[in-house]
């Protein structure tokens, strides 16, 4: 089994509505924005991939169920493993989140979470 997470560059005062509609706009294709990617994206990207590699060789405990992850010029969208091979991976794309100033989607639960240095607050 797998769950999918967004990682927005969206201000972390947008409202719910306001995530759920770029989540859903970045989830589709035809709908995506084009442009210069968000530094943000990309510091946060090239530091998770760091850690979690989605690329060959794969480490045997790899987090991920698709690779490699999907990224896009706001957005990095990621299938997670439900194991817990995944939770280190979760653990630091909050953290990653907090500290590059982003906002992490749940669409299985259509949640916002906006991860503050140290914790998560939802929503």
């Amino acid at each position: 089994m797998s769950f999918d997470l967004l990682v927005l560059a969206m201000s972390q005062s947008a409202d719910a509505e306001a995530v759920r509609a770029m989540a859903e706009r970045c989830s589709s294709p035809r709908d995506h924005v084009e442009g210069d990617p968000d530094e943000r994206i990309i510091r946060f990207y090239e530091s998770l991939r760091t850690r979690f590699p989605d690329f060959p060789p794969y480490p045997e405990d790899c987090p991920w169920m698709s690779m490699p992850l999907a990224v896009g010029i706001d957005h990095v969208s990621v299938c997670l493993s439900f194991s817990p091979r995944s939770t280190p991976a979760l653990e630091a794309m909050l953290e990653l989140a907090a500290e590059f100033d982003l906002i992490v989607w749940d669409p299985q639960s259509e949640e916002a979470v906006v991860p503050l240095v140290g914790a998560a607050e939802t929503t």
